[in-house]
């Protein structure tokens, strides 16, 4: 592989990938503010004047910060990689090798990277909870709250994801040229038992979840779950309005340990029956494969991602092309992780559009199962309701949306079903 190659088509991925970003934001914010002033045909007396204006201003607030964002991150990206600063961490940990091991000293130069990344991503999401979300009402965290959160995520980060990357650079080392194999292997099993695990003991530490008290609700999902013929370990609701106005209803958990999970601020919104429509859709989503269909779809990338860093890593080009020398006498895995984590994105952000238009399908045909297992009226009201309360803009631009919605745009939803 030729460093300089490599170097010139980095930085040409990380340049276009930027110009995309940003183009795509700016046509979404030129989009929704031209259509700032009038509610949308489709949705005259359904939403509010004032609801629709607030929507926007939300959008065009998010997108200011996003284009920040945007920017600070590329920057970050070429600062770790092309102008030298992962080399520079690498080679001021190197000291510690004769102390830590050549194993400890890998895993000190993966947590090093971590946290600088996220105290340089820290800022940026102060001013998204405390000015933006804050600003329109959204934010019910205290900062005390908020540190508190991000202290328990490291240390729930550094118990789960030590462990993982400890094993992960071990196979590297001592696996041979197969490594990449046995390595997609333990990563497929640990996200199988993270799914097992964080229902009952990992959320629990963020948030409070209480049995669903509402017996009426609790028999008319029974009896849904029961027609559509999917079983549970029980029915919880969340506290999320202790940190947002935000609402949401999910499933969770593998095996014995699936259950059902109503944010109180959904609940407090919606009536039984657009509660029980919102979760015919999220069961439609299991009833159509959905969930396996992705879960093939991210263990089959995985494995082919790691196949080509099972090549990359011993390519000496791949290392220099990317603004790294690597070691010598010592190994390079940790460093080969990082770089490929790093160097990654730029080229795959091109293919988003693919996955999200698999993503949009999937939600119009989990719209139609809940339809078929629940009133179709009750999920149109549930929808205006949702992007009323979340502030979701209804009136996104066309290439935004292609790029970046996994869900389809409100109208186009709303037009597959039936009127409330």
């Amino acid at each position: 592989m030729n460093a300089n190659d490599l170097s010139l088509a980095f930085a040409a991925a990380v340049l276009a990938s930027l110009a995309v970003r940003l183009w795509l934001l700016t046509r979404q914010m030129r989009h929704v503010a031209a259509h700032r002033a009038q509610v949308p045909a489709a949705f005259v007396g359904r939403v509010s004047t004032e609801a629709h204006h607030k929507a926007a201003d939300y959008t065009l607030a998010k997108g200011r910060l996003a284009v920040l964002s945007t920017v600070v991150g590329h920057a970050v990206l070429l600062g770790w990689t092309l102008l030298g600063g992962l080399d520079a961490l690498n080679h001021g940990l190197l000291p510690l090798q004769p102390l830590l091991g050549p194993l400890g000293v890998q895993l000190a130069l993966l947590v090093a990277f971590t946290v600088i990344g996220a105290l340089i991503d820290l800022p940026l999401e102060w001013v998204a909870t405390f000015r933006v979300e804050q600003r329109f009402g959204f934010n019910r965290q205290t900062p005390g709250l908020w540190w508190k959160d991000r202290l328990k995520g490291a240390a729930v980060g550094a118990v789960v994801g030590l462990p993982l990357a400890a094993l992960v650079l071990w196979l590297m080392a001592a696996s041979g040229g197969l490594w990449w194999l046995w390595a997609w292997v333990a990563w497929v099993a640990f996200n199988g038992l993270l799914l097992v695990l964080w229902p009952t003991v990992i959320a629990p530490l963020f948030n409070r979840f209480e049995p669903l008290a509402d017996e009426g609700l609790a028999q008319r999902v029974q009896a849904l779950m029961q027609r559509c013929g999917f079983a549970a370990r029980g029915l919880f609701v969340m506290d999320g309005s202790r940190r947002s106005a935000h609402a949401n209803a999910y499933f969770t958990g593998l095996g014995a340990a699936k259950r059902v999970v109503f944010y109180d601020t959904l609940l407090a919104r919606l009536t039984p029956g657009e509660v029980e429509a919102v979760l015919a859709h999220e069961l439609g989503h299991f009833k159509r494969r959905h969930v396996l269909q992705r879960m093939v779809m991210i263990f089959g990338a995985s494995l082919a991602g790691l196949a080509l860093l099972g090549w990359l890593a011993g390519q000496a080009g791949f290392y220099l092309g990317l603004g790294v020398q690597p070691n010598v006498g010592t190994p390079n895995d940790a460093l080969a992780l990082i770089l490929f984590m790093l160097a990654l994105p730029p080229f795959t952000f091109f293919l988003a559009p693919l996955g999200a238009a698999v993503s949009r399908r999937h939600e119009f045909e989990a719209d139609a199962f809940a339809c078929a297992q629940a009133d179709g009226r009750d999920l149109a009201r549930a929808l205006v309701k949702l992007h009323e309360d979340n502030a979701a803009t209804l009136t996104p631009d066309p290439w935004y949306v292609r790029f970046h919605y996994s869900h389809p745009p409100a109208a186009e939803r709303l037009a597959a079903l039936p009127a409330p």
